[in-house]
């Protein structure tokens, strides 16, 4: 992870971030995961969630059946952690042990599958805005770099203008192997090729120098900003420190010969994104006969096109394909001005109901969720309602 140099003066914030690695040997999920998951911690107010999973079942029909549909891990995760207002932020495929290994990065989103290696980042909505996948990558190297039975799964994001690297990998077992191990490390490593100058790697550690820890591990890594010397006495101090708050091996499950191993950490940072993209404003939303009408709000230096859009979402959302309607913010416009525009969504495409929604603004060119609006209700359609008088009469 590494910091670029803030505009202003930020106050500093701290995130909770929980971390799960677990070779589940294509085992499904087990009925409670409530002790992985930290659930009953009533200490923890968590706001991410990076879960790794390693020998997921890669059988021909299990493959088939999670290209169609969500396998079964990443269902049983949404299902729980979807109430919590957590939604899947990102998911990259393939089969290992996780390091959470900060780095600087640029590139492009896209969702990688590679067999039984599974890579999960769920954050809380509110989070979104500030989260942008900037790529992810997969690495076999089973078979020759053939086949996805070993390899490593990377994501690449920003949070909160820091740079974040997440490897989820999988390395060959046993003493005898260990040039072999060594070897599959190194070409893993290597798809952290970037083109910013100045980016840290994995590499850039003594984990090269000796050998690495292949099983039920989780590694981390931050890069600090220099400190003042008598040179550079201007240098600020860093704007982001990492808290080990807890590493432990649950060893009440037993679907696997492996135990799951997780970490909290607490991260402190000074924003280097302080406010969205897009401001999507609930207290514009009116509807009328046939439109529910969104104002929202863009920022001088965001750049929209013709293909971003806004979601329409219930509360309680599991990931962003959730949307319960959505509209072309280019198709639909109504009106714009300075930094303001209205579209609409008819109101047919929304379901009558007293849950609680929310809008989301997609930006086609960052590939990620730029705006959410607060939680709101909409009102019913039926503004009218029959007086004694067969007068026309508000409905409240």
């Amino acid at each position: 992870m590494a910091a670029m140099n803030p505009q202003t003066e930020l106050r500093v914030r701290t995130l909770s971030i929980h971390v799960v690695t677990w070779n589940v040997a294509s085992a499904a999920p087990p009925p409670d995961l409530s002790d992985l998951l930290q659930l009953n911690n009533l200490n923890l107010n968590l706001d991410v969630y990076v879960i790794g999973l390693q020998e997921m079942n890669c059988g021909i029909m299990s493959l088939l059946s999670d290209t169609a549909f969500e396998d079964p891990w990443s269902s049983f995760f949404m299902d729980v952690l979807s109430p919590l207002s957590f939604v899947k932020a990102q998911t990259s495929v393939a089969r290992g042990s996780l390091e959470l290994l900060p780095a600087l990065c640029r590139s492009e989103v896209s969702s990688v599958r590679m067999q039984g290696l599974l890579l999960l980042i769920f954050a809380k909505y509110q989070h979104l805005p500030f989260i942008q996948i900037l790529s992810t990558k997969s690495t076999p190297t089973g078979l020759f770099g053939y086949w996805g039975n070993k390899g490593g799964v990377n994501i690449f994001l920003k949070f909160y203008g820091y740079y974040v690297s997440i490897i989820n990998c999988h390395l060959p077992p046993h003493m005898a192997n260990n040039d072999q191990r060594l070897e599959h490390f190194d070409r893993i490593l290597e798809m952290q090729n970037f083109e910013a100058q100045d980016i840290p790697n994995i590499l850039d550690h003594d984990e090269k120098k000796r050998k690495p820890a292949w099983t039920d591990r989780i590694l981390w890594r931050l890069k600090r900003q220099p400190q003042a010397t008598i040179h550079t006495p201007t240098l600020s101090a860093p704007h982001f420190t990492l808290f080990l708050r807890s590493y432990v091996s649950h060893m009440l499950y037993s679907i696997s010969d492996h135990k799951p191993v997780t970490s909290t950490f607490d991260l402190e940072l000074k924003p280097l994104v302080s406010a969205p993209l897009i401001t999507l404003l609930p207290e514009s939303l009116c509807t009328e006969e046939s439109d529910l009408l969104i104002s929202y709000s863009l920022t001088a230096d965001f750049l929209s096109s013709p293909w971003d859009w806004i979601g329409l979402y219930k509360v309680g959302l599991r990931h962003i394909n959730d949307y319960v309607s959505y509209v072309w913010v280019r198709d639909n416009q109504v009106s714009f001005s300075d930094g303001l525009n209205q579209v609409y969504i008819d109101i047919s495409d929304i379901p009558e109901t007293e849950d609680q929604f929310l809008l989301f603004y997609y930006s086609n060119n960052l590939h990620s969720v730029v705006g959410i609006s607060k939680p709101f209700k909409i009102q019913p359609r039926s503004f009218l309602a029959e007086g004694p008088l067969d007068e026309a009469q508000p409905q409240i």
